[in-house]
């Protein structure tokens, strides 16, 4: 495992410690096309679980709070079922391709499918609005991307009441215009993992000719120089301050991607 994601692992533990229940913690992880953001976000989610679970076990040993069913489906389990992190991508807020289909330009839609008025701004919002409001004691539903189906999939990701951190990874999770700009203010922290232009482009290619998106290499750059890359120019010179910046070539595991 990473140093750096055990320290930041560690520093979110320690910040939750800090937040009334509750209240969530909720991170947003941001970068450019092909920065890591996905990989980094569930090694991170990962990481965290496993060191909150060693911490629920170690505590209900000491203090014996915790039932003993519950101390040995830690056990048996792995303590999974009280993780505290979970992890949602924005990606389940593109806009279908139906909806594409419909807007003034679908051609240029499709064309540019990625770039943030390609999405559903206002349906995230309002998502990141039900998770932060603590009034609210119910299962908050989240969509997420099937890339089978090249569509988002409704109602795929559940946030119940015990999920005190919520870990939102995406393009766009801090982007300083409307709607987007409100979702940013809403977060704990906006982590931004920064990447070369070159290996970005280099990971967006051979991703484009992996999941279908274009037949060969010489079109996936052609899509990564032409989309991809203009839009990460774009998220860096459009988004609210980082309040921390993580360089991808320091996590091994983003630079072997």
């Amino acid at each position: 495992m990473d140093a750096d994601i055990q320290e930041l692992s560690r520093y979110l533990a320690h910040k939750l410690e800090c937040t009334p229940s509750p209240q969530r913690l909720l991170v947003g992880i941001a970068g450019i096309p092909a920065s890591g953001k996905s990989t980094f976000s569930h090694l991170l989610v990962e990481r965290v679980n496993a060191l909150l679970r060693e911490r629920l076990v170690a505590d209900s040993k000491t203090c014996g709070e915790l039932s003993g069913d519950i101390i040995q489906n830690s056990s048996d389990n792995g303590g999974r079922e009280y993780d505290q992190a979970i992890l949602v991508g924005l990606d389940g807020w593109h806009l279908s391709r139906g909806q594409l289909d419909v807007l003034p330009d679908p051609q240029t839609a499709h064309d540019r499918r990625g770039i943030h008025w390609t999405f559903d701004g206002a349906g995230y919002i309002t998502f990141l609005q039900k998770v932060r409001d603590t009034s609210f004691a119910g299962v908050i539903t989240a969509p997420s991307f099937d890339h089978a189906l090249k569509d988002p999939t409704p109602d795929a990701v559940s946030i119940h009441p015990h999920h005190r951190i919520v870990i939102i990874e995406g393009l766009y999770v801090f982007l300083s215009i409307p709607p987007w700009s409100e979702g940013g203010l809403l977060l704990d922290e906006r982590w931004f993992i920064e990447v070369d232009p070159a290996e970005a482009r280099r990971r967006l290619a051979v991703r484009h000719v992996l999941t279908g998106i274009t037949e060969n290499v010489v079109e996936a750059e052609r899509r990564a120089d032409l989309n991809d890359l203009p839009n990460g120019e774009f998220i860096v010179a459009n988004s609210l301050e980082p309040t921390r910046i993580i360089h991808s070539k320091s996590i091994s595991s983003l630079v072997q991607e």
